[in-house]
């Protein structure tokens, strides 16, 4: 099947055309229209703007113009990400007919790579939870088992890729939200370094923390997206000027010599058993291909999530204070200005939504901002010198991506402490404002289990570099959901 080819194979078919660019969007959008009535995936599916890029592209390709390495490839994007004229919703009802005036940069700099944007993607509500269950519209299945979350938040975003409903992705990523439903959806996903891809026209969670990062089928592909989405932006006061480079020159097959570091407190306590043992296959793996490997100590990894969960939802307090049904949004009908502020609050956001605002409200409030997010701060910078300590040591830090493999619907969205330890071996490098990649590496009972890279900031080629190595001496990123609702065995399809 022709849809589930790499970007990099894609592109090559369309410039022996082999395929074209107008055949290539009608199958995907086929597919989306077969497939997403289980995974529900997509939010929006922009099929005649599609298709109309495409044939743009195909009459390129008659001229006998030259192709760039994204130019004819359909993809999506996470419905976080403005789009000029394209509803942006965040999955949430007080954005229901929200339609940008103006595109993020991300999307901008795709659209001059000449991709063709199928869609925008399910997730949760302002990117608040680790399953996608948490939209106000629809909850998104994972391809491998529908039973079971696709992660989140971008959940969406991880079951396209993986599902073969758009040839790559972006999502965003706060404390995991891209690597997490890259795990559990058994495909690449990179959290770049804050500030090395514009959040301009991304529609802000907790603005410290906030990246864009690309999901894909493979680790090439991960780095051709990051060449065309990643540089600095005059528009986003947080962008930081760099020398970016052709991410593909360090996709190389070796690694001898690199030292690698294992955080003990990765495999501690919540990390089910399983999972470890297929990380710690994964390590041997890299150990014979010739890296040095030994273990390490991020010694703050404990306060993680209580730092991470009080900066995060004081900074979502304040973002989400101008959604108050004056300017633009969902408006409730009240009596009064003020009875119409509380209804449309009430009336337009998630539970989840509203748990995160209470909790920053009073993180931040007189008489608690030294107690609570100040030491948050403090203990932050702490784990960032956890983080550069190592790297005086190692070159990549490695661990899980995820505790478990993806759980069930309804499983952890009880009880809201259980679900935010899913993110225990992520948070800690959105604090840390590092890249951090996770890959495919094993099953557990059928369903994909991630390994996750960590390097210095603004090096992530040394984590395409190992990642790239691991992909070509192993098949997992080459297996595929069966989605006749068949599980496949463990390992193997």
């Amino acid at each position: 099947m022709i849809l589930d080819k790499s970007v990099s194979e894609l592109h090559e078919l369309l410039v022996q055309k082999e395929v074209s660019a107008g055949e290539l969007t009608k199958a995907y959008i086929e597919r989306i229209r077969v497939l997403d009535q289980d995974l529900q995936a997509y939010l929006t599916v922009l099929e005649q703007e599609a298709q109309a890029r495409a044939a743009e592209v195909d009459k390129k390709i008659a001229r006998g113009g030259d192709l760039g390495s994204l130019e004819g490839i359909p993809m999506a994007m996470k419905d976080n990400m403005c789009t000029e004229g394209v509803r942006t919703s965040c999955a949430s009802k007080i954005l229901a007919e929200f339609y940008p005036p103006y595109s993020a940069t991300v999307t901008k700099r795709l659209e001059d790579a000449g991709s063709i944007l199928l869609g925008k993607l399910n997730m949760d509500e302002f990117a608040m939870g680790s399953s996608t269950e948490n939209s106000a519209y629809q909850k998104t299945r994972n391809p491998w088992d529908l039973g079971c979350v696709p992660g989140g938040s971008s959940g969406g975003a991880a079951v396209a890729v993986a599902a073969d409903l758009a040839a790559f992705s972006l999502g965003s990523d706060t404390g995991g939200s891209i690597r997490q439903p890259a795990a559990f959806c058994g495909v690449v996903g990179l959290k770049p370094t804050y500030g090395a891809v514009s959040r301009f026209g991304l529609i802000a969670y907790a603005s410290s923390l906030d990246q864009i990062g690309p999901l894909t089928k493979t680790v090439r592909d991960n780095a051709l997206v990051m060449n065309a989405i990643a540089g600095y932006d005059s528009l986003d006061s947080t962008s930081v000027r760099y020398e970016k480079p052709d991410y593909t020159q360090f996709l190389v097959n070796d690694i001898k010599g690199l030292k690698i570091g294992i955080p003990r407190e990765y495999f501690g306590e919540g990390i089910d058993p399983d999972v470890a043992q297929g990380i710690q296959a994964g390590i041997q793996t890299l150990r014979d291909l010739g890296a040095e490997i030994s273990e390490c100590s991020l010694p703050h990894t404990e306060y993680a999530i209580p730092a991470y969960y009080l900066i995060a939802t004081a900074e979502a307090s304040s973002n989400l204070a101008r959604y108050d049904g004056v300017r633009y949004g969902y408006r409730a009908e009240a009596e009064d200005v003020l009875g119409m502020f509380r209804k449309t609050r009430a009336e337009g956001f998630g539970q989840e939504v509203k748990r995160r605002i209470m909790l920053g409200t009073y993180a931040l409030s007189s008489g608690y901002y030294d107690a609570y997010y100040l030491k948050a701060q403090k203990v932050r910078t702490l784990i960032k010198q956890d983080f550069d300590r190592a790297f005086e040591k190692f070159d990549v830090l490695l661990a899980p991506t995820a505790p478990t493999p993806a759980f069930k619907f309804g499983e952890k969205s009880a009880n809201p402490l259980t679900m935010y330890l899913s993110d225990i071996t992520t948070v800690p490098i959105n604090l840390a404002g590092i890249p951090a990649i996770s890959l495919p590496a094993g099953f557990v009972k059928g369903l994909p289990i991630g390994m996750q890279l960590m390097g210095k900031a603004f090096n992530e080629g040394v984590l395409y570099r190992t990642a790239y190595t691991f992909e070509q001496n192993t098949e997992y990123h080459t297996l595929k959901p069966n989605l006749t609702g068949e599980v496949p065995a463990h390992g193997s399809r």
